[in-house]
């Protein structure tokens, strides 16, 4: 690979290569910008933009985008929720965790669930195991 890249993008590009992903250009600028450290929640959208009003580099189209978001899921480097009829929201942090939506502000943000219990779940089909969990606390502003 011959990409002529900073530090931190050969990091990038070693963490997509044990993703069994290609670390193009492409990918490597979107991983740039997605795992800095902080985790963060986002619509494809959202990163679209973020993407195509900063200084560098070429501008990506909302399909590359889409598709390598799609990729990065499968691969197990994002996880996704959706929240609002349709809106898809990605998310950085993969380990297991609930969130919170504002819906009035269109915000999604993690959870703390350190008091928080989930018991009484139903008896599974023979066969079956419980893959995940998923609660989404929806909030608005009071009356």
């Amino acid at each position: 690979m011959n990409l002529d890249v900073s530090l931190p993008a050969r990091n990038h590009a070693r963490r997509l290569q044990e993703a069994g992903l290609r670390p193009t250009r492409q990918r490597v600028r979107i991983c740039e910008q997605l795992f800095n450290g902080i985790d963060r929640h986002f619509t494809a959208e959202e990163l679209f933009n973020e993407l195509n009003h900063s200084a560098q580099g070429e501008s990506l189209s909302l399909a590359t985008i889409y598709n390598t978001l799609k990729g990065f899921t499968e691969a197990g480097l994002l996880s996704t929720l959706t929240v609002d009829s349709g809106k898809l929201y990605y998310d950085t942090n993969t380990s297991h965790h609930y969130h919170v939506y504002d819906a009035s502000g269109r915000c999604l943000a993690d959870l703390d669930t350190t008091s928080m219990k989930v018991q009484g779940l139903p008896d599974l089909p023979e066969g079956h195991e419980i893959d995940r969990i998923d609660i989404i606390v929806r909030t608005k502003p009071k009356a």
